[in-house]
């Protein structure tokens, strides 16, 4: 049975279409996806990420831990810096890719994908052994939203009265607010999923909800689904689980080796990763571009000119920004270098394409 975000309730009465997304009901759209996508892209928008996991991990072998289990490096991190990164597997498949906090001393906060969490808690459960860490699962207790857009800072300065200018990109701080009565501690992050500047903000459910009813009265921060944010992610180049990376994808398969700190004296997957590097992989992430407008869609195949498949899409849209049919698609190594001809076979038709860079649309974060 599908979960419900604190904000579900909002959701339905702004007569949101509701969906099943990892293991919740989730809003993809309120007016239109195109709408959404242009007001984060140009103003302003607000997602309920409230369906995202949390997993706070403190105690004297924390970073350490940390470290282990995580392919970026996070020694000697300064409080409040954020890492990208992902947890491997020991071939190298991929457990999830997440952020990591460094909150305080000792003190990490980790985020991971929604469809993840049960799974993510447990490996990571299961990695425990030899650490003195206490790992809090504290999904149940945080509501999350992303405010995203060029006017964001302003938006959250203003309305929600969080002072967040000095904020650098992939970087936190906690905040005491006076909502309800005895008030709570907050988490606000430069952080997002969209290509814009932004902010991701983490409390408890009734501060989420309060945060979401002032942003939605102000009218200055549309309401946003899960359609147009992954439009959004996707034009910018940034990857979704179950489909730019899985336990069969490795980073170094999706082009993300440089989250991949292979200098660290070890984390899990390390080996495998190493290996992958000097000996190279079967298969490679890449963008490709359709001369038509054609849509290309998840597991669609990649053929070449000739009519060989050699992969298949992961995520395929006509992209908004640029007005151009586009994917991201796993393909044979040997047909992944920039300029490569290929074809994508929609239902009965193929359809040229052209291998090109990931990235789609330029990001314009603030950094």
């Amino acid at each position: 049975m599908e979960k419900k975000t604190c904000l579900y309730d909002r959701h339905v009465t702004l007569g949101a279409l509701m969906s099943p997304f990892g293991g919740f009901i989730m809003p993809i759209q309120y007016s239109n996806i195109t709408d959404e996508h242009n007001a984060v892209r140009q103003h302003c928008g607000v997602f309920d990420v409230s369906h995202m996991g949390e997993v706070r991990i403190t105690g004297p072998d924390a970073e350490r831990y940390v470290q282990h289990i995580f392919t970026n490096d996070v020694t000697d991190a300064p409080l409040g810096q954020i890492y990208y990164g992902m947890m491997l597997y020991p071939n190298g498949g991929t457990v999830d890719d997440l952020l990591v906090y460094k909150m305080g001393e000792n003190d990490f906060f980790l985020v991971i994908n929604a469809a993840n969490i049960d799974k993510d808690v447990a490996w990571m459960t299961e990695q425990t052994e030899g650490f003195d860490i206490n790992l809090d699962h504290q999904s149940d207790y945080y509501g999350q939203l992303a405010v995203q857009g060029p006017e964001a800072e302003a938006v959250v300065e203003e309305v929600l009265g969080l002072p967040c200018q000095e904020l650098k990109f992939y970087t936190a701080k906690t905040l005491e607010v006076a909502e309800g009565d005895e008030g709570e501690t907050i988490i606000i992050s430069r952080t997002g999923y969209t290509g814009e500047d932004g902010f991701e903000i983490y409390g408890s459910h009734e501060f989420t909800q309060q945060a979401w009813d002032k942003l939605i009265a102000s009218g200055r921060c549309k309401p946003c689904g899960l359609g147009c944010r992954d439009t959004l992610r996707f034009e910018v180049g940034l990857p979704l689980y179950g489909d730019e990376l899985s336990a069969d994808i490795s980073p170094v398969m999706a082009g993300l080796s440089m989250f991949c700190k292979l200098d660290k004296p070890e984390f899990i997957g390390k080996e495998a990763l190493a290996e992958q590097k000097a000996n190279g992989v079967p298969c490679k992430l890449v963008g490709i571009e359709l001369a038509d407008k054609a849509i290309p869609r998840h597991g669609y195949a990649v053929l070449t000119p000739e009519g060989e498949p050699v992969g298949e899409v992961t995520t395929g849209y006509h992209c908004l920004s640029v007005d151009k049919s586009v994917c991201m698609a796993l393909v044979k190594t040997e047909y992944a270098k920039l300029g490569t001809p290929l074809a994508v076979q929609i239902r009965k038709k193929t359809f040229p394409g052209v291998v090109v860079k990931k990235k789609f649309y330029d990001k314009h974060y603030k950094k």
